[in-house]
């Protein structure tokens, strides 16, 4: 890996729905004015290309190509602007050796720091000691001031009590919807077909990812959580976790019965509405699963997928610090990724 100093360019990694992403927004900027730094290397699982004047032609080569490529250290410079808009376990494990060799780390994946605790203290000593920047505002909320505020609050001395949120846009939309009296199940295949769930919708509804972003705010919070400190209720029953992707469909009723359990109990408690949160207080309990909240709980409000998430704290102990906005989607996701850049640049 190269230490000459000079203009730092992107290198982007991941050429899917949010790469795609990225690169149409970085154009767009680019047609403004905007002085964002030079797109130069494209890099999926098949092929490393140089971006040449035609970003968008690259795209579509680097898109269509064959074959197995990785991205050689030698490809960067000290000073450059590694952009992971992947969800890849390999990658996330390159993150701190980057980072220790001057390369600048944007990320939308969560494996990084928001997987094995030892991994995100890695990343973090190799941020301070080189003194290059570890963008991570797309990897919860994407983009939404979620992270930023935690820490934030924390560095200023307030002591955090809890934070609880709707961190997954899918079950935002599932539980915004679910009205007890049509089947769960059938709410599950329109998240899918709308294109708010994975393909495999048993990804959104066993509660992983939420773990994940809960993970990461935690962390962001002082909190030194490792992923089995969080107790995770998945939605999916073990028959179900079992069957293979083409026998998912239709078995989805299973989920049916549990789910009008839930919504019935909650009715009857004074008509308490059901969401799916995160939680984690300040003593490190944490837990990932279904709640039942009173309907005029600041997480009750909303009918889409946007994230929201309360924030607790001795500056806000009776009225909560409340965060809202879409935090899923290729747009915004791309739009966090290119935020990130700019603050480097």
């Amino acid at each position: 890996m190269s230490s000459v100093k000079s203009k730092p360019r992107i290198a982007l990694l991941g050429t899917g729905v949010v790469g795609s992403a990225f690169v149409s927004r970085w154009l767009r900027l680019r047609e403004r004015g905007v002085a964002v730094t030079e797109l130069a290397l494209l890099v999926n699982s098949r092929v490393a290309l140089e971006c040449r004047a035609d970003a968008a032609a690259s795209l579509q080569t680097a898109r269509a190509a064959q074959g197995v490529a990785k991205l050689r250290d030698d490809a960067l410079r000290a000073g450059d602007i590694l952009v992971d808009a992947t969800a890849s376990e390999a990658v996330a494990q390159r993150h701190a050796a980057w980072l220790q060799h001057g390369v600048h780390v944007v990320t939308a994946n969560k494996l990084g720091i928001g997987a094995d605790l030892q991994r995100a203290n890695e990343i973090r000593d190799a941020s301070e000691k080189s003194g290059v920047h570890y963008g991570d505002s797309a990897t919860v909320g994407a983009g939404l001031p979620l992270i930023r505020s935690i820490r934030e609050l924390a560095r200023g001395g307030d002591r955090i009590h809890r934070v609880e949120g709707v961190l997954s846009g899918s079950l935002a939309w599932l539980f915004n919807h679910y009205d007890g009296m049509r089947a769960f199940s059938g709410f599950v295949r329109q998240a899918r077909e709308a294109g708010y769930t994975e393909p495999d919708p048993r990804i959104d509804l066993s509660g992983e990812d939420v773990r994940r972003k809960l993970l990461i705010l935690a962390r962001a919070a002082g909190l030194p959580l490792q992923a089995q400190d969080i107790e995770v209720n998945s939605l999916v029953p073990p028959s179900l976790a079992s069957l293979p992707l083409d026998a998912v469909d239709a078995q989805l009723e299973q989920l049916d019965a549990p789910l009008h359990a839930h919504f019935a109990e909650a009715y009857k408690n004074g008509g308490q509405k059901l969401r799916f949160l995160g939680r984690f207080d300040g003593e490190g309990k944490a837990s990932v699963g279904i709640a039942a909240l009173p309907a005029d709980h600041p997480l009750c409000g909303g009918s889409g997928t946007d994230n929201k998430v309360a924030i607790f704290s001795d500056r806000y102990d009776v009225n909560p610090l409340v965060i809202q906005g879409p935090g899923a989607g290729a747009e915004v996701t791309a739009a966090a990724l290119l935020d990130d850049v700019l603050r480097v640049v």
